[in-house]
């Protein structure tokens, strides 16, 4: 019986996936795999593994339906590959390509052990991005170092087709699984994070193609109107495939959907700066030379929502009740952090990845260099004002309200200004704490450590 492996990994789905397919069809039967990997451990903080555990109970009973099921390990990655090989006598197995530099190291090492077992490794392109990395370059170089031109390339590059989901997945008798994990075995979850899962993910992408995306290229950077598709948890997990996002959306059609389209060529485009520069992950991509301060107090307000910016607050504590934070949210406290504040990208970009369960190494650290001005930003030293921004993108401060409930009785737009309250108006605010810096104060710091003035 020809028996072929498919090694799951950051691609957690039964549609639209190619390297099932491809299994499928040159195989008697495969062994759907998913190895808990010791090499990762570490990046799995509790709201990641609490996600990861609905995704895999999800595709296990998405692989039930087809007659097979998901086999479970744990360790090393290419020991547990390797003793399913020999297990099963198995000819190949098939894997979606990755980006970062651990999941090259991971396929090189699968390569080389395979190898001396005379079994072939597969790996497959278009299905974490929908472009491959590599796939369009300029002249003379290896990756995109702007969006723009790139944006351009990818838009002209083509997708391959979608992959339909099969309708049997026969997998070998005796091949032992562990149990599989459960999302309340998990401590320290966020108490709003959503659900994970392939069914969860296609029922989102599903409402948000009926009734979101049409809105969404005027209303995307609406903090309180929540108006973004939330999907970024199940593209960095592979509950729901890119391509078949971008596939779904252009049907869909309007301005709405080539603003969302775009957006997944963002996530696409950082992959590609990763996979050729993966030391991107915790070094400058393009150094400013910034003489970073060493402020604990000043980070561990903003960390806890209290740094008397409101917004800025808002957006910390929906991090940490929800595990996600909207996309303007990210921006703003980004740019507080290492544009305000003047604290290193790597002391956000860690914490974020602590609580974010969409934390993607390719979008989190290279989103923080681009606010910090140490990546693709051909602005880099833009500062976003955060009561600007905040009066421009929660003009009636609903968003503050619903996160900061120390200022729920703060009417209109002086909810983003409290510290301008006087007598009985502020003593109603409690604890709620002054401005750890004045904007100005911050800005002048900035340009001083940046050398522009």
């Amino acid at each position: 019986m020809r028996v072929r492996v498919v090694l799951f990994t950051s691609d957690l789905r039964v549609h639209d996936h190619p390297p099932l397919r491809a299994a499928l069809n040159s195989a008697d039967a495969v062994v759907p795999l998913f190895v808990r990997d010791a090499g990762v451990a570490g990046f799995l903080a509790p709201n990641r593994e609490a996600f990861l555990a609905d995704c895999l109970r999800d595709l296990d009973a998405g692989l039930r339906e087809r007659g097979g099921r998901l086999v479970v390990r744990t360790g090393d990655v290419v020991d547990a590959v390797a003793k399913v090989v020999a297990e099963t006598d198995a000819c190949a197995v098939h894997v979606a390509g990755g980006v970062s530099g651990y999941a090259q190291h991971r396929e090189g090492r699968l390569r080389d052990t395979l190898g001396r077992l005379g079994c072939d490794l597969v790996a497959h392109d278009g299905v974490v991005t929908c472009v491959p990395p590599g796939a369009v370059t300029p002249a003379s170089k290896d990756h995109f170092a702007v969006f723009t031109p790139y944006h351009r390339r990818w838009a002209q590059h083509g997708l391959r087709a979608v992959v339909r989901a099969p309708r049997a997945v026969r997998v070998p008798d005796g091949v032992g699984s562990e149990a599989l994990p459960e999302r309340a075995d998990v401590t320290g979850v966020s108490p709003g994070l959503a659900a994970g899962g392939e069914r969860a993910g296609r029922s989102l992408l599903t409402s948000w193609l009926r009734s979101g995306i049409a809105a969404y290229e005027d209303r995307h950077d609406d903090l309180a109107g929540d108006a973004t598709s939330r999907l970024s948890p199940h593209l960095h997990f592979g509950t729901i495939g890119p391509v078949e996002a971008v596939h779904r959306a252009r049907t869909a059609g309007g301005a709405g959907a080539e603003a969302f389209v775009r957006q997944l060529a963002w996530r696409d485009f950082h992959h590609q700066v990763l996979a050729a520069r993966p030391d991107a992950a915790h070094a400058d991509y393009r150094t400013q030379h910034d003489r970073w301060r060493r402020a604990p107090r000043d980070v561990e307000a903003w960390q806890e929502g209290r740094t008397g910016y409101p917004v800025v607050d808002a957006a910390m504590r929906q991090l940490r009740h929800e595990g996600w934070m909207h996309n303007r949210g990210r921006l703003l406290t980004a740019s507080f952090l290492v544009k305000t504040l003047y604290v290193d990208w790597r002391v956000g970009a860690r914490h974020f990845l602590e609580l974010l369960v969409d934390g993607d190494v390719a979008n989190n650290q290279l989103n923080w260099q681009w606010m910090a001005g140490t990546g693709t930003d051909s602005r880099p030293n833009r500062v976003l004002n955060p009561v600007t921004q905040a009066k421009r993108y929660d003009p009636d401060g609903a968003y503050v309200r619903r996160w900061v409930p120390e200022l729920a009785d703060v009417e209109g737009s002086a909810v983003h200004t409290p510290w301008k309250l006087t007598g009985l108006d502020r003593a109603a605010l409690g604890d709620y704490p002054d401005p750890i810096v004045e904007l100005p104060d911050g800005l002048a710091r900035f340009r001083r450590g940046r050398g522009l003035d």
